[in-house]
């Protein structure tokens, strides 16, 4: 199989160690991963705020990366950034190219569970207590885990994956699927709600006595990880590729 990796932009620039551990973490399941190397934004954050035409600047980059390569999927290691690709990628003119392009992009913890089907990570260690943050894209956007407001059959990918690795302790906070406030543009507009909702996210850590926070959302784990370094607390947060493929840390 021959995927692209689509490396968001906050990731290239702050967090580059979780996309070496997502192109590390493929590569050991024999997928051969090519990197475009021009890739940008996705334009969300202007897409969220309804700026459509300098949206249309960073789809057409962002087409113009990945549409003509001979993949099978585009994976990138961020529900958000996935599901505007998916679900409001249409700043642009949806060309076949462009359809069939937003059609292969896929997250990194749907490709892992759904297309590689894999189910055994007890190779890897990782002797902490933690807590799985699913991202609001990923739950209400991807599906990736059941919303606990809908009478649904109860599913977490993303426990799927983490529960078989050894030595690990996964547990349920109080609300384990309540928004931490980021919320991309809104942690700016709303800078006062969105750091009372991530303080409230971290409590419910620090009272279930947490270690590691574990999240396929890097830029939720931005802002936790933001407001418990403020408060001092000991809580750590990794992107769930780091855990699997053993590091960096």
């Amino acid at each position: 199989m021959k995927v692209a990796l689509f490396v968001p932009c906050y990731i290239d620039l702050i967090y580059p160690e979780v996309a070496i551990a997502t192109l590390e973490l493929l590569e050991k399941y024999n997928v051969e991963v090519v990197v475009p190397l021009n890739q940008t934004c996705c334009g969300q954050p202007t897409a969220n705020e309804g700026d459509q035409e300098n949206s249309a600047k960073m789809e057409k980059i962002f087409a113009e990366n990945f549409q003509d390569l001979d993949v099978d999927y585009i994976v990138g290691p961020a529900g958000s950034c996935v599901k505007q690709v998916k679900q409001h990628f249409d700043a642009i003119p949806q060309t076949d190219k462009v359809t069939a392009m937003r059609a292969k992009t896929i997250e990194l913890v749907e490709f892992l569970v759904d297309v590689l089907k894999i189910k055994d990570f007890s190779s890897v260690s990782f002797p902490h207590t933690i807590a799985i943050h699913n991202s609001c894209s990923s739950i209400r956007g991807l599906g990736i885990a059941s919303r606990s407001e809908w009478m649904e059959p109860r599913f977490n990918k993303t426990e799927q994956l983490l529960e078989s690795i050894k030595d690990i302790t996964i547990k349920h906070i109080n609300r384990p699927d309540e928004c931490c406030g980021f919320g991309g543009t809104f942690c700016v507009t709303d800078e006062a709600v969105s750091s009372k909702m991530g303080q409230d996210k971290v409590a419910d850590y620090l009272h279930n006595g947490i270690e590691y926070v574990i999240s396929p959302d890097m830029s939720c784990l931005m802002h936790q990880k933001g407001i418990s370094d403020k408060q001092k607390t000991p809580l750590k947060f990794l992107h769930v590729a780091q855990v699997l493929n053993n590091g960096p840390f």
